[in-house]
């Protein structure tokens, strides 16, 4: 008997208009209709997990995804700017572990994943695999982000909670 097919989580885009149209990924994911796109955090929905490169825990299959995963698509500058008024928002704040860009910007540089990238990873490591793929298969180089993270998501994907991610992470490192 096949498996069950997970339903698609919700995902959530904060987009602040600073990157480049044409190169912006969640943009595209936007017109698929594969995220849902805000430009007032305001309107971000609370109790969903954050990616953020500063958090203390890291995402793992432990989390509770009931609320969706939101990344915030904004320059470093703004950043320290947003984090305070999501903190009103009781949202889980999830870094993403080692993992290395495919996008053509990035290419081969750890940690510089796009908007895109970062919804698959999280995606991928919380079991979501189909989705990750169907995010990333609107982009031409996005095989090659599972292509170059195939080990390592694997690996992510069957850990129990955020220090066995860690520890992954270290031996990888």
């Amino acid at each position: 008997m096949p498996p069950i097919a997970k339903k698609h989580l919700k995902l959530y885009l904060y987009h602040a208009d600073q990157c480049h149209p044409k190169k912006c990924t969640g943009k595209k994911l936007a017109r698929f209709d594969l995220i849902n796109l805000y430009k007032n955090v305001n309107r971000i929905p609370a109790g969903s997990i954050l990616l953020d490169p500063m958090a203390e825990k890291a995402i793992s299959p432990a989390d509770n995804i009931t609320k969706g995963i939101t990344v915030l698509d904004c320059s470093w500058q703004k950043v320290e700017e947003i984090f305070p008024l999501l903190q009103k928002k009781r949202m889980q704040h999830r870094a993403l572990p080692f993992l290395v860009a495919a996008n053509p910007v990035n290419f081969g540089r750890p940690f510089r994943l796009t908007s895109g990238e970062a919804f698959a990873a999280a995606l991928y490591i919380l079991g979501y695999k189909e989705q990750a793929e169907e995010l990333l298969s609107k982009f031409k180089w996005g095989k090659t982000f599972f292509d170059l993270n195939k080990q390592l998501l694997e690996e992510y994907s069957s850990a129990r909670d955020s220090s066995e991610i860690i520890k992954i992470q270290e031996e990888y490192i």
